[in-house]
């Protein structure tokens, strides 16, 4: 029998998605659920495939893990499966790709308007039971700056322009595309954020982009303008950020990922005034499971038949 491991550190309604979901098209399928890599011991030795993101892996995973022969991952992101030491370059990765041109755009827009209107100074004043009125900013007029032009920026950029921004697209790969006032290459970062009022980071996480948006880049940001990531947080030269806004030289950051997740208690970020932290939530929607299982189902058909060529968002190294 082939046997499923589903790895989620998720609510329980949302793991059951999953397993139902799975385990209604395929009901030959062995299949074990776990919130967490600590409790894989009983279950990874026999696993053929990995059901999981990659926040949510651990290195013991895939050292015990000897039988695996696929992994599917449910995010676009396949860091913190194939960068782990461990993994072994014969194990088949998919991973979920083009399921969050809704989610991460609404996030993006949802994380500037928070800055522009300074929404964590008004909740300081809400707590401090404190009215006192201030300006906020409008997006309409600015610009935005979108590193790592996708599936998900095609559908951000279009959004910002109806807000009245102008919208430049930062690529490895510059191009026309729709939405975009103009583009310019990733060589070309530190120069173009000049210009910007918002840096909105969507790029994949790769050795040519860790820690790209490092301390020249910060000091060439103008002191008015915003960061927000929604990409991965090693893209970030975290420490440097922490002396930017400590030195107001940016104006603030909306920070959705980080280095190390859970990003920890003792962190700067978590008492920052000019930061909004979320909790990795760009992707992460009411309908994502539902979105996600017809692409499953498919993988799952395909594998279990043999099929390995046709099964789709197969990831290439």
């Amino acid at each position: 029998m082939t046997r499923l491991l589903i790895l989620l550190t998720l609510p329980e309604k949302i793991r059951m998605q999953y397993y139902h979901g799975l385990r209604g098209a395929f009901p030959d399928l062995g299949i074990d659920l776990v919130d967490h890599h600590s409790r894989v011991d009983p279950y990874i030795n026999e696993a053929d495939i990995l059901l999981t993101f990659g926040a949510h892996m651990a290195d013991h995973v895939l050292e015990k893990g000897r039988k695996l022969r696929w992994i599917q991952a449910l995010g676009t992101g396949v860091d913190g499966i194939v960068d782990r030491p461990p993994f072994r370059e014969g194990v088949l990765v998919t991973n979920m790709h083009g399921l969050h041109g809704d989610s991460v755009p609404e996030a993006a827009i949802m994380l500037m308007l928070a800055l522009a209107r300074d929404l964590p100074r008004a909740m300081r004043q809400r707590n401090a039971r404190k009215w006192e009125r201030y300006p906020s900013r409008l997006l309409k007029g600015k610009t935005v700056g979108i590193f790592g032009v996708g599936a998900i920026a095609r559908s951000l950029a279009p959004k910002c322009r109806s807000f009245g921004m102008t919208v430049v697209g930062i690529s490895s790969a510059p191009r026309s595309m729709e939405g975009f006032d103009r583009m310019v290459h990733r060589d070309e970062l530190e120069k173009t954020v000049r210009g910007l009022d918002f840096l909105v980071l969507l790029t994949p996480y790769t050795p040519q982009t860790h820690g790209i948006v490092g301390a020249k880049v910060l000091a060439a940001m103008k002191p008015s303008a915003y960061l927000v990531n929604l990409a991965r947080g090693g893209i970030v030269d975290e420490e440097a950020l922490v002396r930017a806004l400590r030195e107001n030289r940016l104006a603030g950051a909306a920070l959705d990922v980080f280095a190390n997740e859970p990003l920890p208690e003792d962190h700067p970020f978590w008492s920052m005034d000019k930061v909004i932290v979320t909790p990795h939530l760009g992707g992460f929607h009411d309908q994502y499971a539902e979105e996600a299982l017809p692409t499953l189902v498919e993988n799952f058909r395909r594998f279990l038949a043999g099929d390995i060529e046709h099964m789709v968002n197969v990831v290439k190294r």
